[in-house]
């Protein structure tokens, strides 16, 4: 692997990169925190699927992608004269040294779940307040997708003490929304259903986090399965000279069963 130095090099490089194209590239130039941000979403999730297929080449490319925007949200704040990467780099710092006191203070955690719970303590107080939690879950982003979002309000309330005391008992819970949510059902009123559906998702994320599954991963993986079953159903439905809207259920089942028996 590549030496520090040349870890610090290359970053430099970027640097000078990123100038150059600020200064000399029509596009690069009228780029703005508000133009930029809807890519960096789009982004993100590329990283984030090259991760879940585990394809090193895709992670290390969509790594520089986001780090290209990184760099790039640092040069717009330097040129407006509030921060550059180096305070970015700085501020970083200076908030994981203060976050991990185990580490360089004389504080003791031994355990993840140790660690966690001082994270949620840390953040409450950091700076007396100044950019740090006034409460346990004001750091959950508001965009987050919900799935996430969910997993994330109920991984802070973990850390602060708020959880099963016994994970098995999570699953009386999912079944006690689930019988609200059937009783909705019966009575077919559109917006009672809604509520009684996010409570059970709920639930079901409660449950695959106490069970440390993480419900976004788990739910993509079912995605790209269906994707790739259903793939392969249409493809033999078209070898078979037929359209898949000219096709029985019965037979559509037939070539799913087969997608399953090969593995995909």
């Amino acid at each position: 692997m590549n030496t520090r130095e040349e870890k610090m090099k290359a970053f430099g490089h970027l640097l000078d990169v990123m100038d150059t194209l600020r200064e000399k590239c029509p596009w690069d130039r009228k780029q703005t925190n508000e133009s930029l941000r809807t890519n960096t979403i789009e982004e993100t999730y590329e990283l984030c699927d090259a991760l879940i297929r585990n394809d090193n080449e895709n992670i290390r490319e969509e790594l520089g992608d986001v780090l290209l925007h990184i760099v790039f949200y640092a040069k717009i704040g330097e040129e407006k004269g509030a921060f550059d990467i180096k305070d970015v780099c700085d501020h970083l710092c200076d908030k994981l040294i203060f976050r991990h006191p185990h580490v360089y203070g004389n504080a003791k955690a031994n355990t993840t779940e140790e660690v966690l719970h001082s994270w949620e303590q840390l953040k409450l107080k950091e700076k007396n307040g100044h950019n740090g939690h006034k409460t346990v879950l004001e750091g959950v982003a508001p965009s987050l997708p919900s799935v996430v979002k969910a997993h994330r309000i109920q991984d802070k309330a973990r850390n602060a003490g708020f959880d099963w005391s016994v994970r098995e008992e999570v699953w009386d819970k999912v079944k006690e929304e689930f019988t609200e949510l059937s009783a909705e059902i019966k009575e077919m009123d559109a917006d009672k259903m809604e509520n009684e559906f996010g409570d059970l998702f709920f639930s079901l994320i409660n449950a695959a986090r106490l069970y440390k599954i993480n419900p976004d991963n788990a739910l993509e993986r079912t995605n790209q399965k269906f994707i790739r079953r259903f793939n392969y159903m249409e493809q033999q439905v078209l070898a078979s000279g037929k359209k898949l809207t000219d096709t029985s259920l019965e037979e559509m089942d037939t070539y799913w069963d087969k997608a399953k028996s090969k593995g995909l």
